[in-house]
């Protein structure tokens, strides 16, 4: 704290307005006679009302942080004594760049905007730098023209989850799954740095970080945001991110210029839902939520974050976003925490008795600011209104605008100036500059692990004949994973990452500086003389969030196309060490099996060449850099995926928490068992063809009219002749939903394809072809539902009456054996649904798979 206490007093500041300021916040008790503790009160500021609820002492307090410092109160007294209800309100909401134009602000006060994960300046996710920086300075400005008393800058954040990952340019960080490996908590800080200094140079203030999630369940589609499973890793690394981030005593003497604000994410539980459903519902006790999942709290609260993001999850049953208990009494109150708690995207719609617009719930039980992304404007009026009747106290804005603007304040907000203005912005020459490249460089390194290094094969001479093959050899985007310049860091081509290398890159640089060859081969042939070894780097396609969420960790399950690329390079006697790229820990036994040295490299990010300091060493053979990464999260023995974590009861992992071989280690890896624990049907996915915004393996999904078929999933896909298009759309959450549009110009059709499977067990069994759906306007004609062998041999029955055109999602289920009765073959369905239409349609669909036929399920006449 720059101001004591007792200095404040000195200062001229009254006992009881600094009190208040303090009480407010949950920051300071007074101990009455009786020795009950009580919130302090005192006029003329108005204070949260006290926690009611006694709060479990297994929750930990706090070292004060200083955020809380008597000039700035003062400060804040000052605006809010000339703030408008209006005005107060709009602090208190968040709107997304799609959604919000900068003349908005001059008619409604917003107090933030954010770019979401596929939100970018005119929609071009491949803007430039210098455009990124004209629209947060567009949008600052525009919001200083609200007619008003105050002049409130207005808080521009985003998600820089590893690196500024959404600028073109920009250095791309390993994710936190492969950071937790490093053991480095010096290392966070310095990544911290790095990324908000290139964050200022856009003109940005704040990032959606650190994630302080405890993943505990690996199937969790965000797993790999996640340090460990262990939280005393958690707890090393979150305040170091938050000084990387803020200053090191950003919160107390305030940011920086070169530093931003942080946000410690998400509050609470998140990495511990049942089944690792990502915004599910964590079914524990108090006490392990506290122990565990709370484990990066405290000390981003004790390095001065200035916000908290509350989850989406659920605890035993009860979401996060609507917890009183938790995001009031335990976090503000009990841990001391005095910034501001912003929800995630629109989650005030999935608190019970809310909607998207309207949730006075969850600013009662302490958010303080709606992320409102398409919501913003009934938020705002809805609120307003909520204020107004009492509905939500005055007290209870006051303490939330106080909070937003102490934020303000400690962030720098106030002095900075328009984006175009700061000292730092613009200058794009610093963009990806050596210096910083080289702390990536040095994340990469320290974050790989050695699994498997039979016969000493690696490090590679660096004078030898290296072929490198595998569909992550020269693909940056795969390297780098989700969040990576679009939300789910799909469809991004090297040319997209100007300061980046691949992986082959650094290979093929390493070797030749030492006199090698490095050769580049899509499918792993090569010419002339057969190479000295092949380095292999596959893995995990690039996903975000719940389209993350898998139901095993069995790698490529049935097609396993990666291991026959291994096989068949063993065949041709050519030792091979496989780099394997991922946001978690996956049963890759046959792999491991295959390979003669095994790296697990996670997601690197865009220094591929720090995987060749380690792996190439010099002309004659010696390591010019050793492997330094342990696990940090337990390698699965089966691909079940059922939770496997340290310390508890009958772990049994292949490669334990904390394993990780180094040169100096000799021997070699047994044989391990390919027999992957599941059942039958737990081999290949044969029920589920999509769902959670992505079409799931081994199926893929196809457009096709009377030129032929096309293979795709995000974004934009057309037939060959345009008769029928999807697109990805948000449909109750971000791209989990496509819209299909036939022209009616012609056949078009829409189906999910793969290798031929059994549902004879399934039909026989009862279950039905089940497609979520919403329809604005009813069909013209027949709309056929098809499953077959492929699409030329099927059978096909029309829907077209049973669909409903009301604009309301519903779900239409049709009896498998309703096909088996009109011919089809159930033991060779390589074509699981097809949609069909000649005539014009728009559908809107969520889920395609096999459910019960209970209740609901038809057969059409």
């Amino acid at each position: 704290m720059r101001k004591s206490l007792k200095g404040a007093l000195k200062g001229g500041v009254s006992a009881g307005l600094l009190l208040t300021a303090l009480a407010t916040s949950g920051c300071v008790t007074i101990i009455d006679k009786s020795g009950t503790a009580e919130p302090a009160t005192a006029a003329p500021v108005a204070a949260a009302e006290p926690a009611e609820v006694r709060v479990n002492p297994v929750w930990p307090t706090t070292k004060d942080a200083g955020l809380i410092d008597a000039d700035v109160e003062a400060k804040i007294d000052a605006i809010m004594a000339d703030m408008t209800v209006e005005e107060k309100v709009g602090q208190t909401v968040q709107g997304d760049i799609s959604a919000v134009k900068p003349e908005d602000l001059k008619t409604y006060p917003l107090g933030s905007i954010l770019a979401g994960g596929n939100s970018s300046p005119g929609g071009n996710e491949r803007a430039t730098p210098q455009e990124w920086l004209d629209l947060a300075d567009a949008y600052w400005r525009a919001s200083l023209e609200y007619p008003s008393k105050t002049r409130i800058p207005l808080l521009f954040g985003i998600d820089a989850v590893h690196g500024h990952s959404n600028l073109v340019g920009a250095i791309i960080f390993p994710h936190n799954v492969g950071l937790g490996a490093t053991r480095n908590p010096q290392l966070m800080k310095d990544i911290a740095r790095v990324t908000a200094y290139e964050m200022s140079l856009a003109g940005v203030d704040w990032t959606f970080a650190p994630t302080v999630a405890v993943s505990r369940d690996k199937r969790w589609g965000r797993a790999y945001e996640s340090y460990s499973e262990n939280p005393a890793d958690v707890a090393a690394f979150a305040g170091k991110v938050v000084e990387g981030l803020q200053g090191e005593k950003g919160g107390d003497e305030g940011i920086q210029p070169g530093h931003i604000m942080a946000s410690a994410k998400h509050f609470l539980g998140d990495g511990g839902t049942l089944n690792g459903k990502d915004q599910g519902d964590a079914q524990i006790s108090e006490e392990e939520l506290a122990n565990i999942h709370n484990a990066g709290y405290p000390p981003s609260i004790e390095a001065g974050a200035l916000s908290v993001m509350a989850s989406f999850s659920s605890w035993n049953g009860e979401k996060l976003t609507g917890s009183k208990y938790l995001l009031t009494d335990v976090l503000k109150h009990r841990m001391g925490f005095n910034g501001f708690v912003v929800s995630d995207w629109n989650a005030q719609g999935q608190v019970p008795g809310c909607t998207t617009v309207s949730c006075p719930q969850a600013f009662n039980a302490g958010i303080d600011m709606f992320m409102a992304p398409d919501s913003w404007k009934g938020i705002y009026e809805n609120t307003l209104a909520q204020v107004k009747s009492g509905e939500i106290s005055q007290a209870r804005l006051d303490d939330a605008v106080r909070r937003i603007l102490r934020a303000k304040i400690k962030g720098g907000l106030f002095t900075l100036g328009a984006p175009k203005d700061r000292a730092i912005a613009g200058h794009w020459e610093n963009l990806g500059k050596a210096e910083n490249r080289a702390v990536a460089r040095q994340a990469v390194r320290e974050s790989l692990v050695l699994l498997k290094n039979n016969g000493s094969l690696l490090p590679v001479k660096g004078g030898a004949n290296v072929l490198v093959t595998g569909d992550g050899a020269d693909n940056i985007g795969k390297q780098s994973g989700g969040w990576t310049i679009t939300w789910q860091g799909t469809g991004n081509a090297n040319s997209d990452f100007p300061n980046g290398q691949s992986i082959f890159g650094g290979i093929s640089e390493a070797v030749k500086a030492s006199g090698g060859k490095a050769t580049l081969s899509a499918d792993g042939t090569y010419k002339g003389k057969k190479p000295d070894v092949a380095i292999v780097v596959v893995g995990e396609d690039p996903y975000a969030e719940f389209q993350g969420d898998r139901p095993t960790l069995d790698y490529q399950p049935g097609d396993r196309k990666d291991l026959a690329l291994i096989k068949k390079l063993k065949k041709a006697g050519i030792p091979v060490v496989t780099v394997f790229l991922s946001g978690r820990p996956m049963w890759v036994n046959p792999e491991i099996n295959a390979s003669d040295a095994f790296v697990a490299a996670f997601l690197p990010g865009t220094e591929g060449g720090g995987v060749a300091d380690v792996l190439i060493g010099d002309k004659a053979g010696k390591a010019r850099n050793d492997f330094k990464g342990k696990l940090s999260f337990s390698w699965p023995k089966t691909a079940t995926g059922l939770p496997l974590n340290v310390g508890t009861p009958g772990y049994d992992p292949l490669f334990a928490y904390g394993y990780g071989l180094t040169y100096a280690d000799k021997g070699d890896l047994l044989p391990l068992s390919e027999e992957a624990g599941l059942k039958d049907a737990g081999v290949v996915n044969v029920d589920t063809y999509f769902n959670a915004g992505r079409v799931r393996a081994p199926w893929k999904f196809y457009l096709a009219d009377t030129d032929g078929a096309v293979e795709g999933d995000h974004g934009t896909l057309k037939s060959p002749k345009g008769v029928v298009t999807q697109a990805t759309v948000d449909a109750g959450a971000q791209e989990n939903g496509r819209l299909l549009t036939f022209t009616g110009q012609g056949k078009g059709e829409a189906y999910f394809a793969g290798d031929t499977v059994d549902l004879s067990r399934q039909t026989t069994g009862e279950l039905a072809i089940s497609i979520t759906y919403k329809l604005d306007s009813a069909p013209t004609g027949p709309v056929m539902l098809a499953l077959g062998r492929d699409r030329f041999v099927d059978q096909q029955v029309d829907v077209a009456k049973l669909l409903k055109a009301d604009g309301q999602f519903h779900t239409l289920k049709v009896k498998l054996n309703c096909f088996a009765a009109i011919g089809l073959n159930t033991t060779q369905i390589g074509m699981p649904f097809a949609l069909r239409s000649e005539q014009p349609l728009k559908l809107t669909y969520t889920a395609v798979k096999l459910a019960s036929n209970e209740g609901d399920a038809v057969c059409p006449k």
